[in-house]
């Protein structure tokens, strides 16, 4: 089987260090391999994508010297497939519309700051609202989510963590189960903004036959919930490769959220490619 590694990048911002040493990391396993390497847009958040930051992206990539099949994927314009996978699982009775807002899940988590984001501890898992309730607020037309009930899951395929991935990951290698239980019913669409980059990166990763999904570690988590939608919609698994994250001097990881210098900022400070390169090395 020929080695596939991608790199999927969202384009809601410029590039930092983080995303070159991911990107870096993928595009030589592949090389390593003889196999092939893949650039992805996912670019399903259509309020925050923005083309400038596609085009920067690749003049990024290819400034590191990394190159790639063509074309690459958008995933905005495979949109059918996502909401088609996201219909079946819908039709096999495992998600259920969520109709509380941002600030009614902290108030349910008791204020925590990222009561929503998937990496939390108290994710939700209140299921849906009394049916009587859920028919009023659709009359309404109320936006909704749409969310993986762990619950019905279990009826389905029985206990999640009899399912199963290989890492390969410098932290933990080996066989790891899904724990999906740690991210509660996680949020896979939405009545306005269709399926969600979860749902989207699974199928894209089965239809393009990648092989080794090799990403930061703080995504292991999600692989838990990726897992059971590969079972769910009987796609393969691939081999995952967790790597290490790059922290900056305080010791945090870089992140667009936190505006950490992005790779076109140290280019036009006349750093070199291979200066940079030398810099992500342990």
């Amino acid at each position: 089987m020929t080695f596939v590694s991608r790199f999927a990048p969202s384009p809601t911002g410029l590039l930092h260090r983080g995303h070159a040493f991911s990107a870096l990391t993928a595009w030589r396993a592949a090389q390593a391999a003889g196999g092939r390497f893949l650039l992805r847009i996912e670019d399903t958040d259509f309020t925050r994508c923005r083309a400038e930051h596609e085009t920067a992206i690749v003049d990024d990539l290819r400034w590191l010297g990394l190159d790639w099949e063509t074309p690459l994927r958008r995933q905005s314009e495979h949109r059918a497939d996502y909401q088609g996978a996201l219909e079946t699982l819908r039709e096999l009775g495992v998600l259920y519309r969520c109709f509380r807002t941002r600030k009614d899940l902290l108030a349910l988590a008791g204020g925590a700051p990222h009561a929503d984001d998937p990496a939390d501890p108290q994710a939700f898992a209140g299921g849906p609202a009394p049916i009587h309730e859920e028919r009023q607020r659709l009359e309404r037309g109320d936006a909704f989510a749409w969310r993986l009930s762990l619950a019905a899951v279990r009826e389905r395929l029985g206990d999640p963590g009899a399912l199963t991935w290989v890492e390969e990951g410098t932290s933990a290698p080996g066989i790891r189960r899904a724990t999906p239980g740690r991210l509660g019913d996680m949020v896979l669409g939405r009545k306005d903004s269709g399926a969600g980059y979860v749902i989207a990166s699974v199928v894209d990763d089965a239809l393009q036959g990648v092989t080794h999904v090799i990403r930061g570690e703080d995504l292991v988590e999600t692989t838990s919930i990726q897992r059971v939608l590969q079972a769910l919609l009987g796609l393969p698994t691939p081999v995952y490769r967790h790597h290490r994250l790059l922290l900056d001097a305080n010791g945090k990881r870089f992140a667009k959220r936190d505006r950490s210098e992005t790779l076109a900022a140290i280019r036009e400070r006349g750093v070199s490619a291979e200066a940079l390169i030398a810099s992500l090395e342990p």
